[in-house]
């Protein structure tokens, strides 16, 4: 895996973007500008980014992770996507009363949507779909090929289709982060 240089990413223009930011130069970044990115940042190959994005610092998105951010989303401190997750900020009405395609005028598309929100030490297993307007709370875990529509409280690990809850995590890494 090759990661863009300082100089690349400052090419990119990027909101901000701060120190050790290892973005792979397999990785699709689209309006640059409405990205910020933390320190201790790692993007692996084939991820898409797009849209209002705000990421902290210590993340790692992996391979095949998609952000769709037309509605905003925020990664905070310590938290990460595992491989091949979409994060999807907006949706389109399927009604049949609109159009739905980002070529066609937006008077005839009824996109919707709100921000994502992804506390401090959340972790979302592989495969899993994140749908607008949710937030998972601080220490929140989504297991694997899960489809989260609803919050997710604090230190809880939800997993399926839909989410549900199966129990609660330890903080343990609230003291291990604190020597970082």
């Amino acid at each position: 895996m090759a990661f863009l240089t300082k100089e690349q990413l400052k090419k990119l223009g990027f909101k901000r973007f701060g120190e050790n930011v290892l973005i792979s130069d397999k990785a699709s970044i689209y309006s640059p500008e409405k990205i910020s990115i933390g320190n201790h940042v790692r993007i692996d190959d084939f991820c898409i980014l797009s849209g209002s994005i705000t990421l902290g610092s210590y993340i790692h998105i992996s391979a095949y992770t998609a952000l769709y951010g037309k509605m905003g989303i925020i990664m905070e401190d310590y938290s990460g996507l595992s491989p091949r997750c979409t994060i999807f900020s907006a949706n389109d009405d399927f009604s049949g009363e609109f159009m739905i395609s980002p070529m066609v005028p937006k008077e005839y598309t009824n996109v919707t949507g709100g921000v994502i929100t992804i506390k401090r030490y959340v972790q979302v297993g592989t495969n899993s779909i994140l749908l607008p307007n949710i937030t998972l709370e601080e220490g929140a875990v989504v297991g694997a090929m899960s489809l989260v529509k609803n919050d997710i409280p604090h230190w809880e690990l939800h997993g399926g289709v839909p989410t549900k809850y199966i129990k609660d995590r330890k903080k343990d890494i609230h003291e291990i982060s604190k020597l970082l």
